[in-house]
This record gives C-alpha cells, structure tokens and sequence, in this order.
C-alpha cells in the first residue's frame, strides 16, 4: 500500500497571537509526558522510543515556526512581547531534554542492543548524533553544573534575541527625509522614485531615504553627493552600536560582551578550551588551528591581489573621480565608475534584463533541466503578507517533493539578509509521510509604480544562493527527522548547495532562462553577457578577504578568553584587519555589534563555513564545466547524493559519491581569479 502524503503548511490567515503562549505551554506538556514514557522503556527499540519522541516534537516544531517566522518578517510589539515570553519556554523544556540523562541511558542501551544492527542507516546516524548531543548538552555534568548551563543557556537565548531585536529596531528608527531631488544626482530613476514612494507611503512630501539595504547601496554606489554616501555609510556600519547618528540608543556592546562570555563558560563546563573548540565537534573540520590555517592560507594567496586592486582603484578615483582620499564611504562608488571604465558595465546596466517576474519563473527552470523538476505556484494559499506566494515542486515522475513560501522584498518590520528557514521538515509519520516545506527570505529591491521589481545581478545570485538551500532542505528523501534535509548536515557543508547553485547566474545557457528586458522581453545581449563574465572576477580578491576578515574574527573571538570590555572585542577585529583588510572602513565602524550571523544566528565559530564549504561547491561545479552546465547524468548524481541524502552520512562521503575523489581548492581558486 502506498504511504499517504501529508502537507502541514500554517494558517496564517487564522494566526492570533494572544493564544500563543497558551498553545506553546500544551505542547511543552505534551512533550515532557512523551519524553517520561520513552524515558521509562525497559527494552528501547526505535518504535517505541525515537518515533514518538518524533512525533511529539515534530508537532511542536510546526506550531513555533510560523511564530519565529513572523517574528522576523512581520515584526510587531505585540508578537516581539509574546516570542521573549515564550522563548525561555522552550530554551528550558529542550536544555532539560538534553539534561534527561535517563532517557540519555534508554537511547545508549538501544545502541547497545541487537535492534541496533536492524535499523537503517539514517536511524543509526540519528541515535549516533542524539548520544554526542546528549553530552554536548550537559547530560554528564554534576547537577550544580548542569543547573550553571541550564542557566546560560537561557541568558544566550534572551541575549541572541535582544541582539536582534536591536539592529532591527537601529535598522527601522534611521531616516533621511530630502525636500528634493537634488542631492540624489547620480542615482537611478528607479531609486529616485522608490524615495518618492517611500515618502508618500508615509504622508510625507519629498524623498526619503532609510537603512534597508536597496537603499543603501543604490546611495553607497550612484550617489554623486559624497556627503550622502557619507551620511548612509556611517548610519549603517554603526548600527546598534555606541557610536553614529543613534549612538548608544540600541546598543548591543554589553550584549556582544556577555555573549562571549557566556558561551566560553559553556564550553568550559563541558571541558573544553574555548568555545571554538565546542564548535568544531559538529563540523567536518577538527579543530579551530585546522580553520585558521585554511583560512591563513587562502590569505596569503589573495592579500597581495587584493591589494594592487584597491591601488588601482586609489589611482583611478584621484584621477579620474578628483577623489584624492578614498575613505568607505568612496569605494562601492568608484568601483563602479572603474568596472564601468574597463567593462563598459555598471550593475544598473543589467537591472533591465532582470525583472523579478523573469527571473524566478527562469530559476524554476534552470532548477528543473538540472534535476527533473517542474514547479508551480500552488492558488489559495493562506500567506502573511501580500508579498509572499507558495509554491510546490514535483519531481520527473511527477511526484510532490515539497513545498515552499517565497518572500522576496524588503519593507519595513522585516530583518535584514536573506535565509532559508524550516517550515516542515520531511520524516515518516506512522504509515504517512510529512512532505518538507521551506520559507525562503531575501530583502530584494521592491517593484518601483508600475514597473515590475528590477533586479541586480548580485540579487538574482542571492535568490539562488537561499534556493539552493531550500532545494536541500526539500528534495531530501530521508524519513528521520534528525537526518532530513539540512538535519544532521555538518555546519560547514550546509552551504554547498546553496553556493553551488549559484554558478548558473553566470552560464549563458541558465542566462538565456533567467533573463529578458522588462519592457521588451529582449534576452541579456551577448555583447553585456560577455561584459558580465569578463567582470566576473572584478575585485574578487578584495572581495574574498572581506569574508576572511570576518572568518578570523568570528574565530578568534570564540577561541579567545571571554572579553573583558566591547573594547576587547574591538581590538581582536582591529588585529584581524591588520592581516588581511585592504578597502578603507570608516574609524566609527562598529561592524561587529551588527554581526548577527555569530551574535543571533547560528554561525558562531562557524562562519568559515561560507569559504569551507564553497570549496566543495566550486569542485563540485567544476564537474558540470567538464560535462556541460546542464548534464542530466550530473545533475541526476548531485539530487542522488548531495540532496537527497540530507544528513544520514558525513558531507565528505556525499561529496565523494558525486565527485568521485576528495575535494580540492584549485576550483575555487580558479573561479576567483586566483594562482592555485
């Protein structure tokens, strides 16, 4: 008999709020009686113990998404006063789960038991991760130490949250309100009347300019008026900090401090060194020297390039551009001045051939010559916001994969960046199967009047890169929860695909698919395409050891001892910059204290995952070089065993399967433009 299919997308249309709290306490309950029965099994086997514990959880999994979801997409007071209240909740109930050292005790006697050699390979690899897990969450400590991490646990969880909370609200409380266009010289007519718009939406007369990152750039790399660029520059790389235009008003220097502090004691209490030692355990790398000298090494390869381009920009901005001291402020501009000078290419020249309407439906196909799938927007689908749509993916046999929520552009009570996020993940319940549903989020330049949104070539490679991830997150065909999708993936492999994907934003064949003038539906004309690849590796070096910088930091900050003062935190950015930056930053910069992805998300002592894992992505692409970009015995391997496998074997053994052997950097140094 076939397994039925499930699909449990949220009612967001019957979302309310005040019920929040009262849901989230049942569940809790719910879940503690599950974990009190499994705890008490005198002969474990996965029936019994692992599936309910599931099924339980996968209930309250598809209640809190949609609840953290809006939290970061519609942002209100209301729900921001619920979320801190309910939070704590469930940092308590899953920080005593991993503390429960007699169902810890259930699940190693049925490691130990002749149902072990039965089951599958993805349910041993979940038993196997639940053992590590169980200790990396205290299980083993003497109570007045498990009760310190208990503590800790829930100060990181306010602490991450608060973190967030205060670069949105930074985000949202600058504005800059100009009476005319004057000052905006320079800038695209379709920028000019998004600061109109903006304006009028608010009752107000002139053009008004805030800290959303279309804004931003559009004003970093048009704007004719350095003052401006200035002004921009300063109030976002001070976000949230003691320093700019909102100095100390959202500060998040003590919550960095006590972050830092808080998450070396944890690693302390479990025995080891640092908190980058705690890191490493779950990643496929051994240790935090092994990711300094990836890193270090990747350095001394693009330093020197990285230098020789920003001289070259230093002399074509005095002699060119009358700019004699290029400082931050100067830099996205000239460099588009001097790739228009040696490219005959601005980033506003390609924004023609990328509507929105064009290139997603072209995504969807250039997804679905690689991997046998056909997508389509699935009509009457409760969303949150007039913005989002709902899509399902269907593979060559026309069966339902999965699902996925599509929310494209930047507004106002939404968190910055872009991220792929769990809705429902794929796992086997009883004789049904839950079909695996994704948010996919990105801040893109909105539609302008009538005109269709208008999209550059970096945000059409950011739609791919968060599709990426929700095609690993979607296409999986595990049925285990704790290995389905990017479950179970080691951190510094999750971004494979998501990097690997966005390749096709640079082959003529996906270009053709993906692109068309908004007014025309004239294709990209090879004469820009070519302007396009030639760009492609403009400045890449100092582009590369900008994420280095970051790397190191968020490395050493976890490796180091706690900081004493924001100060101390500073001083490790500043050492770092001392290594590897090139491009000015303004002295007032406090980067850091907006870094969410280490502060608030889940990349602490992780974020070299980007470059680790996109060494994987470039020698797995190169495949596709050699076989031809749209392969279907390459792209039928890549869904067989990168994405459909999810987390039930090690990455490096997924990687193997596809590529044949081990990977190597040469890729990834080619793609960059550097020497391998």
């Amino acid at each position: 008999m076939k397994d039925s299919i499930t699909i449990n997308r949220p009612a967001f249309d019957a979302f309310d709020v005040s019920t929040v709290e009262a849901t989230l306490d049942e569940l809790l309950s719910q879940c503690r009686e599950t974990v009190k029965v499994a705890a008490k099994v005198a002969s474990p086997n996965w029936e019994s113990v692992m599936a309910p514990l599931d099924k339980a959880h996968n209930q309250l999994s598809l209640f809190w998404s949609p609840v953290s979801h809006l939290n970061s997409v519609q942002n209100s007071a209301e729900l921001r006063d619920v979320y801190k209240v309910c939070l704590p909740k469930l940092s308590a109930y899953y920080t005593e789960l991993g503390q429960n050292s007699e169902l810890y005790e259930v699940i190693k006697k049925l490691r130990a038991s002749d149902e072990f050699a039965n089951l599958s390979a993805a349910q041993k690899t979940v038993i196997e991760n639940e053992l590590r897990d169980f200790e990396l969450g205290g299980v083993s400590l003497a109570d007045d130490k498990k009760q310190r991490f208990a503590e800790l646990t829930q100060e990181l969880s306010r602490l991450k949250t608060e973190f967030s909370d205060n670069v949105l609200d930074a985000t949202n409380a600058w504005e800059l309100l100009l009476p005319d266009a004057s000052r905006l010289k320079g800038l695209p007519d379709s920028a000019i009347a998004a600061a109109r718009e903006r304006a009028e939406r608010k009752d107000k007369a002139g053009y008004l300019l805030n800290l959303e990152f279309p804004t931003v750039h559009a004003i970093r790399t048009f704007a004719d008026d350095r003052e401006l660029r200035k002004e921009i520059t300063i109030a976002f790389t001070t976000r949230a900090s003691e320093n700019g235009p909102q100095a100390g008003q959202f500060d998040n220097s003590q919550h960095m401090v006590d972050i830092l502090k808080f998450r070396n004691e944890k690693a302390a209490l479990l025995g080891y060194d640092s908190y980058a030692d705690l890191s490493v355990v779950t990643k496929m790398v051994q240790s935090p020297d092994e990711v300094m000298n990836f890193l270090n090494d990747l350095a001394k390869k693009a330093v020197p390039q990285a230098k020789a381009e920003l001289k070259e920009l230093e002399e074509f901005a005095a002699h060119t551009l009358d700019i004699i001291d290029l400082q931050a402020w100067d830099v996205a501009y000239a460099s588009d001045k001097l790739k228009k000078a040696q490219f005959d290419l601005s980033d506003e020249d390609l924004k023609p051939y990328f509507p929105a309407d064009k290139a997603i439906p072209g995504m969807f196909d250039v997804v679905g010559r690689l991997f046998g799938l056909s997508i389509s927007q699935v009509e009457n689908v409760s969303v949150y916001h007039e913005d989002v749509s709902c899509y399902e993916i269907r593979d060559s046999n026309n069966a339902l994969r999965g699902q996925f929520y599509l929310d494209n552009f930047a507004r106002e009570h939404k968190r910055g960046g872009a991220w792929m996020d769990v809705c429902a993940t794929r796992q086997r319940l009883g004789d049904e199967v839950q079909l695996p549903i994704a948010y996919l989020t990105c801040n893109l330049t909105p539609p302008v009047g009538d005109d269709p949104a208008l999209l550059t070539h970096m945000e059409v490679t950011t739609l791919f890169h968060e599709f990426g991830h929700g095609l690993h997150h979607m296409l999986t065909q595990m049925e285990t929860a704790g290995v389905s999708g990017i479950n179970g993936v080691e951190w510094d492999a999750v971004e494979l695909p998501s990097q690997f994907l966005e390749n096709w934003c640079w082959e003529s064949e996906s270009l053709a698919l993906i692109s068309g003038h908004y007014q025309t539906g004239e294709p990209l004309p090879d004469n820009l395409l070519q302007k396009l690849k030639d760009a492609r590796n403009f400045q890449s070096a100092s582009q590369l050891v900008r994420q280095l910088e970051f790397s190191m930091f968020d490395m050493q900050v976890h490796a180091s001892p706690p900081p004493e003062s924001p100060k101390s935190i500073n001083d490790i950015l500043e050492a770092v910059r001392a290594e590897v930056a090139v491009m000015p930053y303004p002295k007032e910069q406090r980067f850091q204290h907006a870094f969410s992805h280490i502060f608030a998300g889940g990349y602490a002592a992780g974020y070299f995952s980007y470059k680790w894992a996109e060494v994987l992505s470039a020698d797995a692409y190169a495949r596709f070089e050699e076989d031809g970009v749209f392969d279907e015995a390459a792209g039928k391997d890549f869904l067989n065993e990168v994405l459909s496998v999810g987390g039930s074997r090690p990455a490096i053994e997924s990687f193997v399967a596809f590529r044949g052997r081990k990977p190597t950097v040469d890729a990834l140094l080619k793609q960059s433009g550097l020497a391998a």
